[in-house]
């Protein structure tokens, strides 16, 4: 009989909700944040560039399962918007392409705004992570290789011109859907103001259902952890106090505010861990419903479905 591996790290569960710096990608923030915690399993609910800043939610242990109600989720940023270049990546980072002496005026920019609220399409950017025949478009780009990605649909919910700046900069805040790329909507922008423009700033603001009054920096963490003498008189080694850290931790169940719940009793929830399906009886139970959640003494168990007043469970949670 084949042994099964122990897993490396703490069986935690919760989110922590970045505020990652400029200059951290968020692969390598999910990988601080684990190893901060020396957690099991780690991930993140949407990308946020290398050069932007902002709400980076997370996930560790358990918390992995809801990734994808957060990645479904509204998105609301900040940004500026700087006119006159275009240039490779749609960002600061990239190569000027091409020049333009003309500046859009406020007045342009508010009547152009409608055209970009509401469901359009959008080509995201050439240094983006979308799979083209199984390589991301990035990597191709960085190679030279010209790659055609095909224009997608995504909404934007609100689009707001801020201010503009001493240098002639937009500043905009949008709210929007899955799938928005903000570089793509600069770029796009400057092709009908005939003027070409880029990102010069980004920051993240809110990832629902998680605000910036959630957010933590990385300073912030690593203060957050304090070593002791391990009580092992076979080691001298130090070993990590989680005590502090762990308390920063928001609930695995704060991703799904957002949907319908239900509490159990004690016979309901020892039914859901055994993955078996559990009739639900109160008066106001949808009759049938794609996701809910369900908790037994404040402790999260199961994402289900609601059909005919029982709850059937998809995903279990060991919490």
């Amino acid at each position: 009989m084949t042994r099964q591996r122990k897993k490396k790290g703490r069986s935690i569960s919760g989110w922590i909700i970045l505020d990652k710096p400029k200059g951290m990608s968020s692969t390598a923030a999910v990988s601080k944040v684990k190893w901060l915690f020396n957690a099991q399993k780690a991930g993140h609910a949407g990308t946020l560039d290398p050069l932007a800043s902002g709400i980076l939610p997370i996930a560790l242990g358990e918390a992995t399962k809801t990734v994808p109600y957060v990645m479904d989720c509204t998105k609301t940023y900040h940004f500026c918007v700087a006119w006159g270049e275009e240039r490779s990546t749609d960002d600061l980072e990239g190569e000027i392409t091409k020049i333009s002496l003309i500046r859009p005026t406020q007045e342009s920019i508010l009547t152009l705004l409608p055209k970009y609220t509401g469901i359009i399409w959008q080509k995201p950017p050439q240094f983006s992570a979308i799979k083209i025949a199984g390589n991301r478009a990035y990597n191709l780009a960085r190679k030279g290789t010209s790659i055609e990605i095909s224009p997608r649909q995504v909404e934007i919910k609100t689009l707001k011109l801020v201010e503009t700046t001493a240098q002639g900069h937009s500043i905009f805040e949008m709210t929007c859907g899955k799938g928005t790329y903000v570089r793509s909507l600069a770029r796009d922008m400057g092709h009908d103001l005939g003027c070409y423009g880029y990102i010069a700033d980004l920051r993240r603001i809110k990832v629902a259902p998680f605000r910036e009054n959630d957010l933590i920096t990385w300073d912030e963490l690593k203060a957050a952890i304090s070593r002791k003498e391990t009580t092992d008189e076979n080691c001298t080694l130090p070993k990590r106090d989680f005590s502090i850290l762990d308390q920063l931790l928001i609930k695995t169940d704060a991703a799904l505010h957002c949907l319908p719940h239900y509490t159990l009793n004690e016979t309901q929830a020892l039914h859901i861990k055994m993955g078996n399906s559990v009739p639900l009886f109160e008066n106001n139970i949808s009759i049938d419903k794609e996701n809910v959640y369900v908790t037994y003494k404040d402790q999260l168990l199961a994402i289900g479905t609601i059909d005919k007043n029982q709850f059937k469970p998809k995903r279990i949670f060991t919490i």
